[in-house]
């Protein structure tokens, strides 16, 4: 039996280390894609985890799998296709701000079909959780969507993070269209306060209140970068502030925020809508710290630190 599956993609982000005199980047690659993120920190934080995507049959693709077998995810549910090339990602930085370009036309993770897709990891699951990576395209759209529709089928969780990301889109009214409806399936949301203002053009709070009363969520909780986050159900809200870190690497934060979270959800052993205030607000201080530790160091799955890091630093 396995906590946690996903759905989604597994790529190689190159990192921005500096820049030479005619502006040429020199990168660093590492492990990425928002849902092996994830995944990585529900098993650093005790949980039992598969993925479910595709990669390239290339040396990217072998050492993407060598990562998360490393990480403890089980990795029967990754079909590597030697058609298609691993996606890449190039994170660059300007003023402190990210930016993303992406070698995917396609990617493997793109080209996942849903008869690749092996059912049985979601029926041994509790919880199975996708992003809106997996909707930017096609044959991986459709494979999403029928996923979903069998994962809810199956009575599990569901767990959805939209990680907007534009230029992968082929244009804004899209990602949107595509995002509520993902927002629409979820029984917990992970969300960040950039991404409610896309959606809705409103604050953080008002976000939450679409997302419990205009999509059924049961659960959201929103990020607000270096602030902290905000986590709400119906029986109340909280907001939680982010300890002070000395941030290098932001990569993968929101990712190990998420599966933070749910490894806390799954140690409570409550339904979303069930958790009191009190249970919301310890879900909140353990996920924003283990985020905000993360981003001392580079990459995503690498920066994860121990459980044991993170209660002390809470405590300190």
């Amino acid at each position: 039996m396995y906590d946690v599956v996903a759905l989604g993609e597994l790529l190689i982000d190159f990192a921005q280390q500096s820049v030479d005199g005619d502006g040429y980047p020199t990168m660093a690659a590492h492990p990425g894609g928002a849902p092996g993120n994830f995944l990585a920190a529900l098993n650093k934080y005790g949980a039992r985890t598969a993925f479910l995507g595709k990669v390239g049959d290339d040396t990217f693709g072998r050492l993407l799998l060598g990562t998360l077998k490393g990480a403890g995810i089980e990795t029967r549910g990754i079909v590597v296709d030697p058609a298609v090339f691993t996606t890449l990602a190039f994170v660059t930085f300007k003023d402190g701000d990210r930016s993303f370009s992406f070698a995917r036309k396609p990617g493997a993770d793109t080209m996942l079909r849903f008869d690749e897709v092996d059912l049985s990891l979601i029926d041994q699951a509790k919880v199975f959780h996708f992003g809106s990576l997996s909707l930017t395209g096609e044959p991986v759209r459709t494979a999403t969507r029928q996923a979903v529709a069998y994962a809810r089928e199956k009575g599990k969780l569901i767990t959805y993070d939209p990680n907007l990301r534009l230029p992968l889109w082929d244009s804004q009214d899209q990602a949107r269209e595509e995002i509520l409806w993902g927002l629409r399936q979820a029984d917990v949301v992970k969300i960040s306060d950039e991404e409610v203002t896309f959606l809705w053009n409103c604050d953080e709070e008002e976000g939450a209140r679409k997302l419990l009363e205009e999509c059924g969520v049961n659960l959201a909780m929103v990020t607000l970068g270096p602030k902290g986050c905000m986590l709400c159900n119906r029986k109340g809200s909280v907001t939680v502030s982010s300890p002070e870190v000395k941030p290098i690497d932001t990569t993968g934060a929101g990712d190990i925020f998420g599966g933070s979270a749910v490894s806390r959800l799954l140690k409570l052993g409550k339904a979303p809508e069930d958790l009191e205030p009190a249970e919301l607000e310890q879900v909140a201080r353990f996920a924003s710290t283990a985020a905000s530790l993360s981003t001392e160091y580079a990459g995503g799955i690498p920066s994860i630190q121990e459980e044991s890091v993170v209660l002390k630093r809470m405590k300190g």
